[in-house]
């Protein structure tokens, strides 16, 4: 308790540094001049033998050696840092300042002062001010030692929260280098408190004035069960105090078996400020339990994830089909370590190749399928793979529909994108046909229930800005943005794949699921947002305007005009019934004509003929070309 109350002491100081050092120096000097002439004339004459002017002199020689100090930049020193170096400006500034004031004391003919005092003072001083700062510096190193377990500089931190989890993280880091100065909570009955030792010093508006008052270098949000807007806050205070931000996981992670003092980055997830999806549990159990489940692109970001969700409710089997060797080998390493129990095949497939999709389909009986693969994105499919990104969007859902329509599968679930709402772009509109393609297949009689979930960007996922952002904000900039006024809808891959599955438990056949992906978000903001919480400042890492990229469009949508909406029991999914089945099949027609021919198409090509399957691709042709 002593040596806390002496920390905040010090602390509360800290502002006042330069002025502290100046009169603290003052003094030193004048009592330097005391101890001199004690030296030099001995107790019985030290004070009787001065001449009545000595008060004068010192007054000018202490004014004099802190205008030299000043001028040397001592005062900005940092004592507990105090070494050789300050011992040598210090010894530079007492040479300087004892030799003008002898100097001027000789030429004004104040004979009564002795010469050796004027000749030992700055010697005094020199000893005197040194000692005071090395002192300062023990005293320091053996009060951190006795609060934090070590004499080394620590981290000095604030803690937003103080609920269990930052009574837990105090026990846990406090040892560890950290140094706890307080915990901020909006709670009035927390105020006043004390955690596990440390007080509650305030609420969380607090923290800009406390952080500058307390000499904090990083900021612990300590809030995992707190969500929406309120968490949002949190972090949004955090971030202003140009402080590194640091969290202890979300309640998910704690769910899966990471401690409270385990502290990250803040991740833009943490930013999104939106309620967690509340599902229907059972619902999805009955759907999935039990059952054989085939997803393709099992290796994907979205595809990864839906495995580790689906394999949550105990599937009979699941079946990982996936081109990349790589993503496959690393979803099944983890999958085989966190679910041991559910048997797992790994198959190496491409969904353009439909003769082996029949034989998997046939041989391994799918009752769910989870169709995720895809080329999604948009300035790579945009020049020069128009060809591969209709082949593989659309012609391999058609593929993979087929194989499960054949096969009896009770229900096939597409992974969508708001890109194919008004396509502007190849991607997109390869998408929007897929759609078609589900469409047609649910107006086919199939016993197979048909169904796709459109949303839009999921945070972190592969060729997503998030992870470009990071990369830039790590080598110090420029952070690059296409342009001021883009917009994303965003949300996290856990909460998509989620959403996904909770469509699959629900869904009618030959319908679009469209997820609730909030407010969107301008993704100068969130570059802005990246950049404050890592401890940086504007001025430090900048922001750069690229330019839009072809195909890329300022704002998204989920919906297009002609799409029916409905809702549906859950309030994050909502309907979009797509009513052109006509179209779809003459997609699939002309795909069909297209393969037979076994010929490549040009970029134009495929631009033309998805303009004739998806006529507001067409629309959007039409504008940009004018």
């Amino acid at each position: 308790m002593l040596w806390q109350s002496l920390d905040t002491f010090l602390t509360r100081l800290r502002r006042h540094r330069e002025p502290a050092s100046l009169l603290l120096d003052a003094f030193v000097v004048a009592l330097a001049w005391q101890a001199t002439y004690l030296f030099r004339l001995g107790f019985e004459r030290w004070v009787s033998a001065r001449p009545l002017y000595d008060g004068w002199v010192l007054l000018g020689l202490v004014i004099l050696y802190l205008l030299v100090l000043w001028g040397l930049k001592v005062p900005k020193g940092m004592w507990r840092f105090s070494g050789f170096g300050e011992a040598k400006r210090l010894a530079l500034a007492c040479l300087i300042a004892g030799t003008l004031g002898a100097t001027l004391v000789l030429m004004a003919e104040l004979r009564q002062v002795p010469r050796a005092v004027l000749a030992l003072h700055p010697v005094f001083s020199l000893i005197g001010l040194a000692m005071m700062r090395l002192g300062y510096r023990m005293l320091y190193e053996h009060m951190r030692g006795r609060i934090s377990g070590t004499a080394l500089e620590s981290q000095r931190v604030l803690v937003l929260g103080a609920g269990q989890a930052a009574r837990l993280l105090v026990a846990g880091i406090q040892h560890q280098g950290w140094v706890v100065v307080g915990l901020l909570d909006d709670d009035p009955a927390k105020r006043g408190l004390r955690i596990g030792g440390i007080p509650v010093l305030g609420t969380l508006d607090d923290l800009q004035r406390l952080s500058a008052l307390h000499g904090i270098t990083q900021v612990i949000v300590a809030m995992p069960s707190v969500q929406g807007a309120r968490r949002r806050r949190a972090f949004d205070l955090a971030a202003e105090t140009g402080l590194h931000v640091l969290t202890v996981p979300s309640s998910a992670e704690l769910l899966s078996g990471r401690r409270p003092e385990q502290l990250r980055d803040i991740e833009p997830e943490d930013l999104l400020g939106r309620e967690p999806v509340q599902l229907d549990e059972a619902g999805i159990s009955e759907v999935i339990g039990g059952k054989v489940v085939l997803i393709t692109g099992a290796g994907g970001s979205i595809g990864s994830e839906l495995c580790r969700q689906v394999a949550r409710f105990g599937p009979q089997r699941l079946v990982l089909y996936e081109q990349s060797e790589f993503a496959l080998y690393t979803i099944e390493q983890e999958l085989s370590e966190r679910f041991p129990h559910i048997p797992l095949l790994r198959l190496i497939g491409d969904v353009k190749d439909l003769a082996h999709l029949r034989h998997t389909f046939a041989r391994h009986r799918p009752q769910i399928v989870f169709h995720a693969a895809a080329y999604k994105h948009v300035p790579l499919m945009e020049e020069e793979n128009a060809w591969a990104a209709l082949r593989n969007n659309t012609l391999g859902t058609y593929h993979a529909a087929l194989a499960a329509a054949e096969s009896g599968a009770e229900r096939f679930v597409l992974i969508s994108t708001d890109k194919a709402v008004n396509p502007t772009n190849v991607m997109g509109a390869t998408k929007r046909a897929a759609e078609l393609v589900i469409s047609h297949m649910a107006s086919q009689g199939h016993a197979t229930r048909f169904m796709a979930v459109r949303f839009g960007n999921v945070l972190g996922s592969s060729g997503s800005v998030i992870p470009k952002f990071k990369e830039q904000i790590a080598k110090g900039g420029p952070v690059t943005v296409t342009h001021p006024e883009i917009t994303r809808y965003f949300m996290t891959i856990p909460e998509a794949a989620r959403l996904v599955v909770q469509a699959a438990a629900i869904g009618e056949s030959g319908r679009v699921y469209v997820l609730d992906m909030g407010e969107p978000v301008r993704i100068v903001d969130l570059a802005r947002d990246m950049i404050r919480l890592s401890g940086h400042s504007l001025d430090e890492i900048r922001i750069e305007f690229s330019g839009l990229r072809p195909g890329e469009k300022l704002y998204e949508e989920l919906l297009a005009e002609s799409d029916t909406t409905l809702p549906t029991a859950i309030p994050q999914l909502s309907i979009a019934r797509l009513n052109d089945a006509d179209a779809a099949g003459r997609a699939l027609d002309w795909l069909g004509a297209i393969c037979a021919r076994d010929a490549a198409l040009s970029d134009d090509d495929v631009r033309r003929a998805l303009g004739q399957l998806v006529k507001e691709f067409s629309a959007q042709d039409r504008q940009g070309s004018e």
